[in-house]
């Protein structure tokens, strides 16, 4: 008999386009007001999962055309509780090396012209959602406990810069957003953990390292080395992905879901 418990998605970045985790796996396509999302629908750990190809299966999508508010309210539509990211990013910390995995706490914003919010004043109502907290400390600390419980090492707070894309940085972009207090930088993180917070879904995200930031890195970049990079490490990550599943709790006593008071559409 199915195990009771949450209803988990994943959302894969760069590099982690398809996985092996789900069982009995199907396509699933879901109309939302902003436009139709294709996902994988099965179980894992005898509980109902989702995965999402953030930049569809074959990477077709660049970070700034993602359907960013369609994706979540397509989870959101599905009754999903909780959300696990993916992203590869690069390092601004040298401590920070390529291959480190980091569990995002804080977020800066660096994008711009990006549909960023579902509370676009519509009936006149105007929401402010507080992100004192981005990432549900409960998903965090499940993401946490299944690290521990595979062996697996993974740094506990990072803050990520979200940049706009799909260029990468500069090296003077980078020494500025190091000097903000940044320490990981990608193109994905933003609107995405804003969106999930708005439509109160539990939601967190592991940053993979695929290379050091521009200016840091001894050799140009190249999109082909961050795909490299992840593919490498994706075997363990969906390890800890079903790990992690079994750790979130059913009941959570998060804020996370404050927002769902001021969701502005029956779904």
């Amino acid at each position: 008999m199915p195990v009771a418990g949450p209803r988990v998605a994943f959302i894969g970045g760069t590099g982690f386009y398809s996985q092996s985790l789900m069982e009995e796996p199907q396509t699933i396509t879901v109309n939302t007001r902003y436009g139709s999302v294709i996902l994988q629908q099965g179980r894992c750990q005898g509980q109902e999962v989702y995965f999402l190809a953030r930049h569809g299966t074959s990477h077709t999508v660049p970070p700034h055309m993602v359907n960013y508010r369609a994706n979540i309210a397509a989870l959101r539509h599905l009754g999903v509780d909780a959300v696990i990211a993916t992203a590869s990013v690069g390092t601004l910390r040298r401590e920070i090396a390529p291959g480190s995995r980091v569990l995002i706490d804080q977020f800066i914003d660096f994008t711009r012209n990006r549909p960023s919010s579902f509370f676009d004043g519509s009936g006149g109502r105007v929401v402010h959602v507080d992100l004192t907290e981005p990432y549900c400390p409960e998903v965090r600390a499940a993401i946490r406990r299944a690290a521990a419980a595979c062996g697996q090492e993974i740094i506990d707070g990072g803050c990520y810069v979200c940049t706009a894309g799909p260029r990468f940085e500069t090296p003077a972009e980078i020494k500025m957003m190091a000097g903000w207090g940044g320490d990981l930088v990608g193109m994905t993180n933003v609107p995405e953990v804003v969106l999930a917070r708005e439509a109160g879904l539990c939601y967190a995200a592991i940053a993979l390292v695929t290379n050091y930031a521009a200016g840091i890195s001894e050799t140009p970049l190249s999109h082909e080395e961050v795909v490299a990079a992840t593919s490498r490490d994706k075997e363990s990550l969906e390890q800890l992905l079903m790990a992690a599943v079994k750790e979130i709790p059913a009941q959570k006593s998060c804020s996370c879901s404050a927002a769902v008071a001021f969701w502005p559409w029956t779904d």
